[in-house]
């Protein structure tokens, strides 16, 4: 059996009708036994030859002779399905064992001359033609470390439709790059960073990164190695890189929710599409919260902080353009949806820390934020009941749970007003209960039809938020007096803007109304 098993794992790759690459430069052998194959390019013509590697050399490489590149593939003893590589952007064999755990897996590895003088460049589109050409992936993974980040990230943000992930460790990355990190993300491109906590390229290149990206709606997780400066670089236990790496090669794209695909031109609920629309891509972004883990790491000796959407849950956010709504709605959807397809409902947009929120995506709710008009100063009742039609028509639950911070709250609340049947309860933080647009009063004013209804309200509130008295227990003594269900929890020392740390209240709150 463990013969067949084998044999199967030999030949996968032809058995799927995937081509084999074969090369032909001056073979050797590289760590644990890998074939390498060097070869040499020609910076004038392009023109890529074998070449036999100088004595000495070694599992390294040594600068090439004026006017030319060498070039460097180590193959798998199984290739991988699809023939994924990885693409190291600068200083060959240092620190290798991602790529080794890389070969074990099947990736190919490669290589072409890079340091100060050769940055990338006509080069490079002709290493990444010929091996393509041959039958890699044409979206190999990148590894660069310092000069190598800034390489790495110059080709990649030159071909960001090329590339399939790529880890930075203690990058440096070029400032025309930075401000082209729009097109990685919008090709979907994971980025991971391996970091020494006083590493002085950490501040103005992976901080920076990670801002800029997540502001473009891409996917970035850190790993930050306590007290360590720019070296040594990688992981003395690659996995978790090799993994990101892996994971990103062979993650395939979920589908479109189909209430997405109906609003750009696929089929509708009953079958309709729409022309206006037809053939345009729905757009889509990453939504992952900013909480860090911090652990002793024996393999590394250190202590390690990791954060981002590989170490956390990370969720599709789509804008959606609804008929008869004058701006975007945005819907951030869970991986698995829960039974009844549950949704919160809220005029404000969901934050990094949000906890709360969090939780229940990772329960299986969506989180949808309904749109505000650009040439209003709130939101406007007949298009917030078109998105409530629009979403409940594809499947959403028809009793969402209302939810907003400070003035946002108000509005959600004055949209359960006008709706007080289609709302299962509203969660609040620091509520002050105003509202523009939704209803003529104000929902301080106007809480009879809620209490009518039963939909139980919660507030949480700070102590030292200046509209806690004037607003949350005013509220709260005028619904109990009309008979509703309220909880106001009030948390010592704490203003406005609330960082809960715990969301179990909330999350019990919510469960005892949504089953």
């Amino acid at each position: 059996m463990k013969y067949i098993i084998l044999l199967l794992t030999a030949f996968y790759p032809a058995l799927l009708g995937a081509q084999t690459p074969v090369f032909e430069g001056q073979k050797s052998s590289w760590h644990e036994g890998f074939e390498r194959y060097d070869l040499i390019m020609d910076e004038n013509t392009l023109v890529i030859t074998a070449f036999k590697a100088p004595e000495g050399e070694g599992f390294g490489v040594k600068d090439p002779p004026p006017g030319t590149r060498r070039c460097i593939v180590v193959v798998p003893k199984h290739p991988a399905p699809d023939n994924p590589w990885s693409w190291r952007g600068c200083y060959w064999d240092h620190q290798p064992q991602t790529e080794v755990e890389l070969l074990k897996r099947g990736f190919f590895i490669a290589y072409i001359s890079a340091n100060a003088t050769l940055k990338p460049g006509k080069e490079w589109d002709a290493w990444y033609a010929y091996l393509t050409g041959k039958g890699l992936s044409k979206k190999p993974a990148f590894i660069g470390m310092s000069r190598g980040g800034e390489y790495e990230y110059m080709w990649a943000t030159a071909h960001p439709d090329a590339v399939s992930c790529i880890y930075g460790d203690n990058p440096a990355i070029d400032r025309d790059a930075l401000t082209k990190l729009g097109g990685l993300a919008k090709n979907d491109v994971p980025l991971l960073h391996v970091c020494g906590s006083i590493d002085p390229l950490y501040l103005a290149n992976t901080a920076a990164a990670e801002n800029i990206y997540r502001a473009f709606g891409g996917r970035m997780s850190v790993m930050i190695k306590e007290g360590f400066g720019h070296h040594p670089h990688s992981l003395n236990d690659p996995k978790p890189i090799a993994d990101f790496i892996e994971q990103s090669f062979r993650e395939k794209a979920a589908e479109t929710p189909t209430f997405v695909q109906s609003v750009y031109g696929g089929p509708g609920a009953a079958g309709a599409t729409r022309s206006d629309t037809a053939g345009y891509k729905p757009p889509k972004t990453w939504y992952y919260g900013k909480a860090e883990s911090y652990r002793w790491v024996a393999a590394e000796k250190t202590y390690i902080t990791t954060r981002g959407a590989f170490f956390s849950g990370c969720y599709a956010r789509y804008q959606l353009q609804i008929p008869g709504v004058d701006a975007f709605t945005t819907v951030i959807v869970p991986s698995v949806p829960a039974a009844g397809n549950p949704w919160v409902f809220r005029p404000d947009y969901l934050q990094d820390d949000d906890l709360t929120d969090q939780a229940l995506l990772a329960k299986g709710w969506a989180i949808v934020t309904g749109a505000v008009p650009y040439n209003y100063d709130g939101p406007v009742l007949a298009q917030w009941n078109a998105i409530y039609a629009y979403l409940t028509g594809y499947g959403f639950s028809l009793k969402p749970v209302m939810a907003g911070r400070g003035d946002a709250a108000g509005e959600a609340i004055a949209w359960a007003i006008a709706n007080p049947g289609k709302v299962a309860c509203i969660y609040a933080e620091n509520p002050i209960l105003h509202n523009k647009l939704l209803i003529p009063t104000q929902p301080l004013d106007t809480l009879a039809p809620l209490a009518k209804a039963g939909v139980p309200l919660l507030f949480v509130c700070g102590s030292l938020d200046p509209s806690v008295n004037e607003q949350a227990r005013v509220a709260e003594a005028r619904y109990r007096k009309l008979g509703g269900t309220i909880t106001v929890l009030v948390r010592k020392g704490e203003g406005h803007f609330l960082r809960l740390a715990d969301p179990a209240p909330v999350l019990d709150f919510i469960g005892k109304y949504v089953k």
